[in-house]
């Protein structure tokens, strides 16, 4: 993935008119993390789709609503993401072109997440603490975005434990091919597997590719977010669910390492890279 390429998935129609160029839905936020939704939502609409929504508990919506007039919010009755409002949240999803879901969302979720992941038919990315409590088999149509300790609690809750023997000392094209050799079921189910670390690796049931753009600043808190939301947004444009794990990665990535540059050192933060994505543009026109 190079900057040419994320031109293409990012070029609208002279003729384009509102909504053609994807929409997405954000479910997340808690008390505990109001940040994590409005990075990925400010970062899905950097990365070129038409709209964002974010639903999330009635406080929580209001206060997005007051740090940003680019979001828009619905606002949940309850408190807690429940059964009950994941069943609304299914049928709401099908009027977006992806969804994506775990930002900001603690362990209380659990069954909420569980509930949609499993019975939403809609292009999904999926992150952060949500990802704990699944297993490879409950999903479809989506890319997961796991950092080590997520993808490991994945592995045990698939009961393939076994690898992460395999996977401890392995190199980025080992990994890959190990996940790719023992998780055929959950590739061959239209999902893509974004692994992040020093070397993000992202796989796909007939393809592996590597990010190596980035730094040892991208571990500060946020960096997850704006990658799932630049994820999210590349998907509601192209529908492509390898290209848009690829592009977000390297373009997480890219941003961050002009930040190291810009700023002389690792002082930057997450809301630096959604700021700084409008340098990408530049960058594009002149090629």
């Amino acid at each position: 993935m190079n900057l040419n390429h994320v031109k293409k998935l990012m070029d609208r129609k002279k003729t384009s008119r509102k909504g053609e160029n994807g929409s997405v839905l954000i479910i997340g936020g808690s008390e505990e993390n109001v940040g994590a939704v409005i990075l990925a939502g400010l970062a899905a609409l950097r990365a070129g789709c038409d709209q964002v929504t974010i639903a999330a508990p009635e406080k929580i919506a209001w206060t997005i609503n007051r740090y940003t007039p680019d979001l828009i919010t619905v606002k949940l009755k309850s408190s807690n993401f429940t059964v009950r409002d994941a069943k609304e949240m299914v049928k709401f999803a099908e009027h977006f072109d992806a969804v994506l879901i775990g930002n900001g969302l603690t362990r209380k979720a659990d069954k909420f997440c569980q509930y949609f992941i499993k019975k939403s038919s809609r292009l999904k990315v999926i992150d952060a603490e949500v990802l704990k409590s699944l297993s490879f088999k409950d999903f479809g149509n989506a890319i997961l975005t796991p950092q080590e300790t997520e993808l490991g609690m994945m592995l045990i809750n698939s009961h393939k434990e076994f690898l992460l023997e395999k996977l401890r000392d392995a190199n980025p094209k080992e990994k890959a091919e190990v996940l790719q050799g023992n998780l055929r079921y959950f590739l061959f189910n239209n999902n893509v597997l974004l692994v992040k670390g020093p070397t993000d690796i992202i796989i796909s049931k007939n393809k592996i590719s590597y990010n190596r753009t980035g730094n040892q600043g991208m571990t500060k808190a946020g960096t997850g977010d704006v990658l799932a939301g630049l994820t999210a947004g590349f998907l509601a444009k192209t529908r492509d669910l390898y290209k848009s794990a690829a592009a977000a990665s390297f373009i997480n990535g890219f941003v961050g390492d002009l930040l190291l540059k810009k700023k002389k050192g690792y002082s930057f933060i997450a809301s630096d890279i959604v700021a700084d994505l409008e340098h990408v543009n530049k960058l594009m026109k002149k090629k």
